[in-house]
């Protein structure tokens, strides 16, 4: 069967034209399905904390403003072609939550798509560069 999907399969890059099919807003659904995973697996190998105290930690990390401000700070190490997917990110038409900053909401789409857009190409070093900085970002920036 064709459509049959191999569960191994969310391991494998997508071929690059593919990708390139693929809408900003694609790319930031898994970014952002990546993204928390990545931030969980961190939290779980750190000290021992409650289920509150994970969820709060994981929520300053994946929320709009804590992603824009890690976009703005790597945005002078992309590439040219990381810095278009980005830019298609921001630009691509979202319904904002209602009390949410505008301007996060949309670099944190940008910041997902970018993420998206790695982990599908199969830029794995590249990706994890960049969740690093924005996992590591210091306290007060989040």
């Amino acid at each position: 069967m064709d459509d049959e999907v191999n569960m191994w399969d969310f391991l494998e890059p997508m071929s690059p034209e593919k990708v390139a099919r693929l809408s900003p807003l694609a790319l930031a659904y898994i970014g952002d399905a990546v993204f928390e995973l990545y931030v969980r697996r961190r939290l779980l190998a750190g000290p021992e904390c409650s289920q509150a105290g994970l969820h709060r930690q994981a929520v300053a990390r994946v929320r709009a403003s804590a992603q824009a401000e890690a976009l703005r700070r790597c945005r002078g190490e992309l590439t040219a072609e990381e810095a278009d997917i980005a830019r298609r990110g921001r630009n691509a038409r979202t319904s904002v939550p209602r009390g949410a900053d505008v301007a996060d909401h949309h670099a944190g789409t940008a910041f997902e798509a970018l993420l998206g857009f790695l982990y599908l190409s199969g830029r794995r070093e590249r990706l994890l560069e960049i969740m690093q900085l924005a996992y590591n970002m210091p306290e007060d920036e989040r």
